[in-house]
């Protein structure tokens, strides 16, 4: 359990306390976001995943639920099935939301969101999945800090429908890489500072294309990083459940996803795997590049290089 202080308004201030090391990864794992195009080619149930991925030496997985509508859109069976066959092959599981979630809008806008978010959360919970990774919306023409205290808001409720339905699955809300979206580190550490059963998911390459191209060198890196722990403690920094990719931008921020290959795109995978490596952490990373297994593998092998450098 880990105490973290939070200001409130002049005459009060609370202790909030969560638990955000119940699960964490045994060591830095390596897995898509999504199904690879070799697995499509095997023409196999989605069940057979992770095996496939165990296979490739992969050892995470984060399944996509991304165009979900507000019913559970895999069977139960099905999920569970998935849960089980990634527990025997030692890949760790998550979910990435629904993409179609805007919790800022219009009433009906923002409870279809809920809807779609608590369907994602439902399968998740049957996968027993680690975390459910979603985007959390726009704007809308507001002000961030009018935005910020909405946002907080309605997590909250959202958090309270989950635990009456009895889901007990964390809600990673993931740092996003478009200046209008909502999601900058600043906010996503604050939201996750005041809800409970909320984490930060650390979209490396979504920060370097909303900074304009700010993680460059190790102490970049080691900025996000102290600053997530200096708010929410050693334990969250130590289990991180990261994406990355080299990402494309303009001036509004996130363009589009590139190869590990393509260099002349940021970040550079190898100078946060030092920085990850020296600092003993041991995130999960989802590779988001168009070659998410290949790339994955890459990053794993660069990571593996990098300890043996050290030692």
């Amino acid at each position: 359990m880990v105490a973290v202080f939070i200001a409130g308004d002049k005459e009060s201030a609370l202790f909030h306390l969560f638990t955000l090391g119940e699960r964490m990864a045994d060591r830095i794992r390596f897995g898509p976001a999504g199904t690879p195009w070799a697995f499509k080619e095997l023409r196999q149930p989605i069940t057979e995943l992770p095996r496939f991925l165990h296979k490739e030496g992969l050892d995470a997985l984060e399944y996509q639920a991304v165009r979900w509508g507000q019913e559970p859109q895999i069977k139960q069976e099905d999920a569970e099935k998935l849960g089980t066959n990634a527990k025997a092959n030692d890949v760790w599981l998550s979910m990435h939301g629904s993409y179609f979630i805007s919790l800022q809008s219009k009433k009906d806008v923002a409870e279809a969101s809920k809807r779609r978010l608590l369907a994602c959360a439902t399968a998740a919970q049957w996968m027993d999945a680690h975390l459910i990774v979603f985007h959390p919306g726009f704007y809308m023409g507001h002000g961030a800090k009018e935005i910020l205290q909405i946002s907080i808001k309605i997590i909250e409720n959202i958090v309270k429908d989950m635990q009456a339905l009895g889901l007990t699955i964390k809600l990673g809300l993931e740092t996003m890489g478009k200046r209008s979206q909502f999601g900058s580190l600043e906010e996503v550490l604050t939201v996750c500072e005041e809800v409970e059963q909320t984490a930060p998911v650390i979209d490396w390459s979504h920060i370097h294309a909303r900074t304009q191209g700010g993680l460059i060198i190790q102490a970049d890196f080691i900025e996000v990083i102290d600053q997530i722990e200096k708010r929410l403690g050693r334990d969250a920094t130590e289990n991180l459940h990261c994406h990355f990719s080299r990402m494309e931008f303009s001036a509004k921020g996130e363009v589009r996803h590139h190869t590990l290959a393509e260099t002349r795109y940021g970040p550079d995978f190898r100078v946060l795997a030092h920085v990850i490596a020296e600092a003993g952490l041991k995130p999960v990373f989802i590779c988001e590049s168009p070659l998410i297994d290949v790339d994955a593998q890459k990053m794993r092998d660069i990571f593996q290089k990098r300890v043996q450098k050290k030692s």
